[in-house]
């Protein structure tokens, strides 16, 4: 079921995204791209051990359990109304128009503060190939970081089935090399620390108490983030109530695999002098790499860095240019973020605004404070904004499918319990973290968030019919019509 107020936006609106495009495999491999296993590992695993140190395979392995309730929440809210807005369309019709909003935007902004955060790695491991010292240096790092961003832009700009075909040569080629090295290294000779089941044990945060798992979890949290590009891509997928929210699931279980790897790796090959080393913040796998494969291979593994990088920006500029076109299309926003090219179908726009903004803040990151502190307050800020739209997609599921949740076992699981853990999951991180975060983290996590309520009051106070609340029908998941569907693939 479409939610009415999307029709009459899209019927006067004379250009719409290209339709029917994307089959499961693509889905799959946008669902991978957008979690960018190898920059997520590169990026983060630094700042995971200094949360939790060697508690970084359960922080992955708990928060995994309560993200997927995340995943299957998208999925069958997806099967009801596949739209290119997502939580934003989702979250409206379940709980509030205003909350609907937020959702909305909490993606814009996270993924706004990520194009900043994403092009350090990629600087970084670029210069890497050929200087150590110059890796370090935040304006070459800028300069070479604005290149690979704006040569995604062009990227996303030509058309989604551009993006999907660069991101399937690049995804398969990122995958095989990062289980080429997570082989050498998990088979290394040399292990620093040996291998331990105590590092998915509950009890390794007992030394750090409850403050030091609830960090892990939330940058655990950013480790998963981006998966959900496949229900931003619902209305340029084939047969969208099904193939969206199944690529999201496969796509999942592929990067949580690799993260689980990887974190295990890193323990046992790395000692914790490098693992904490602030210098490399933005490059632990290259340093992996020189560690199981010292010399020019180990360089490849850079390579794995930055595709996945590369990937990941592509998604991520997916994600909040669809948004953004969504919420133009509605009127929520201005109204030309709505518009898409005559040819390409893609939302030139948003492609277009985001491209400035993402600039403008890139560059003017540098004047903020190191690289490694620029990337820790990053991730937390993006980790507070996943919380709150992941939460609410969570609830919303219960709340549509309310009807449905005792039909069957596996509706109670999948629709309700495990959804529902996930969204009280995110709650609890969100609320637990808040006290112990930083100043700037507050203030871009947060702070961010607020700015939202300006336009979004501006277009409430216009009589825009999205803060119109849905009708009693609209608040319910059609299960006949979703069965109808499924009966007819």
């Amino acid at each position: 079921m479409t939610d009415a107020l999307s029709e009459p936006a899209v019927e006067e609106h004379e250009h719409k995204l290209r339709a029917n495009v994307l089959g499961l495999f693509d889905s799959a491999i946008m669902g991978i791209a957008g979690s960018a296993p190898g920059y997520s590992i590169a990026a983060t695993t630094t700042a995971l051990f200094g949360a939790v140190l060697y508690g970084g395979p359960a922080a992955l392995l708990y928060c995994g359990f309560f993200m997927f309730g995340i995943v299957f929440a998208f999925s069958y809210l997806s099967k009801d109304d596949s739209h290119a807005g997502a939580a934003y369309s989702w979250v409206r019709r379940a709980l509030h128009p205003v909350l609907g909003y937020l959702s909305g935007w909490a993606l814009v902004v996270s993924a706004l503060i990520f194009m900043v955060i994403a092009t350090f790695p990629a600087g970084s491991s670029v210069l890497s190939l050929f200087s150590n010292s110059a890796a370090s240096n935040k304006s070459l790092i800028t300069i070479f970081g604005a290149v690979f961003f704006l040569l995604m832009v062009g990227a996303v700009a030509a058309g989604v089935t551009v993006t999907v075909t660069v991101q399937i040569i690049m995804s398969c080629i990122e995958v095989f090399l990062l289980l080429l090295f997570a082989a050498l290294a998990i088979f290394h000779a040399h292990h620093v620390t040996q291998f331990s089941w105590h590092w998915f044990s509950p009890s390794i945060f007992h030394a750090h108490g409850s403050s030091g798992f609830v960090a892990g979890a939330l940058l655990a949290a950013f480790y998963y983030w981006g998966w959900d590009v496949t229900a931003n891509l619902n209305e340029e997928t084939k047969q969208p109530p099904t193939t969206s929210g199944l690529g999201g699931i496969l796509g999942t279980i592929v990067v949580f695999l690799l993260f689980e790897v990887f974190t295990v790796a890193t323990n046992m090959v790395l000692t914790a002098g490098q693992l904490q080393n602030s210098n490399n913040a933005a490059d632990i796998l290259a340093v992996l790499g020189q560690a199981v494969w010292h010399g020019t291979g180990g360089k490849l593994i850079v390579i794995a860095v930055l595709l996945s990088t590369v990937a990941t920006l592509e998604t991520t500029l997916i994600q909040v240019t669809r948004t953004l076109f969504t919420m133009g299309r509605d009127h929520t926003l201005p109204k030309a973020l709505g518009n898409v090219h005559s040819e390409r179908k893609t939302p030139i726009v948003a492609t277009v605004t985001v491209t400035i903004i993402s600039l403008a803040l890139f560059v003017g990151s540098q004047y903020v404070g190191s690289v490694a502190n620029i990337l820790t307050d990053g991730f937390n800020a993006i980790g507070l904004q996943i919380c709150i739209y992941y939460g609410l997609a969570g609830l919303s599921v219960v709340i549509l499918y309310r009807r449905q949740l005792f039909l069957s076992v596996g509706n109670f699981i999948f629709m309700g319990l495990w959804p529902l853990a996930g969204a009280v999951f995110m709650g609890f991180i969100f609320y637990q973290v808040i006290p112990g975060l930083n100043a700037t983290t507050l203030f871009v996590g947060l702070g961010a968030m607020a700015l939202g309520l300006i336009p979004m009051f501006y277009y409430w106070a216009k009589g825009n019919p999205y803060f119109k609340m849905p009708s009693k029908l609209d608040r319910h998941a059609q299960m006949i019509e979703i069965e109808e569907m499924q009966q007819n693939l």
